[in-house]
């Protein structure tokens, strides 16, 4: 049987730049700079929502890291069912492979599925899971993680070991940061993070992402 709900109540969820001012947001799903090519359903501003209990934590994280000299930059954070249902018609049903040379060059794209990179229910709907990187405050520009957000490779592995030690030094900063304050990396993404003990582990909400609250 499935324990699983939807709900479309928006209450426990927060803005996550009311909270951490300082993080920098480039939503990829509101644009269309992503493996799609299109905006995703679901994405009706470019602004990150989290639940308050992840965002909380993930102040904590962004206040340890400023006094480093990096700000957290953010492409996803709750992603809404319509979204992720909007990924497994593209798998399923579309042909479109124009984003294959920049996201997943080395993979068919039915082995997105097979492999992790695209599930049909995700983590980040319920609202804890957030996808992130740095940025250095001196230079203004992303530090450097030996592949880019959602590239589907074995390169994106956190424990990847054909980058630089600069590079997977980079990926242990924000990881140990990440893990220190309450959140638990996965093992094909750097920049994937769910909160350890999450409020909803079994709610998958459905409301869009929008500040109209």
């Amino acid at each position: 049987m499935d324990a699983k709900s939807f709900a479309m109540n928006s209450s426990g969820f927060v803005v996550l730049s009311d909270l951490v001012p300082q993080v920098v947001q480039e939503i990829r799903y509101y644009s269309t700079y992503n493996f799609i090519g299109d905006r995703i359903d679901g994405y009706e501003e470019p602004l990150a929502l989290l639940t308050r209990e992840a965002a909380r934590a993930l102040k904590d994280v962004a206040n340890e890291l400023i006094v480093k000299g990096y700000r957290l930059k953010i492409f996803d954070a709750y992603r809404p069912v319509k979204a992720v249902r909007h990924f497994v018609l593209w798998g399923i049903e579309d042909l479109d492979l124009r984003m294959k040379p920049y996201f997943y060059p080395e993979l068919e794209k039915e082995e997105l599925f097979a492999k992790g990179y695209i599930a049909s229910r995700s983590s980040h709907s319920r609202g804890s899971t957030v996808d992130l990187t740095l940025l250095d405050m001196v230079t203004g520009k992303e530090v450097d993680m030996g592949s880019p957000f959602d590239l589907f490779s074995e390169k994106s592995h956190p424990d990847y070991k054909g980058i630089t030690d600069e590079q997977y030094d980079n990926r242990m900063l924000l990881q140990d940061a990440m893990v220190r304050k309450g959140f638990e990396p996965i093992d094909c993404e750097w920049w994937h993070f769910t909160l350890k003990d999450e409020p909803y582990p079994d709610t998958y909400f459905e409301f869009p992402v929008t500040s109209l609250r």
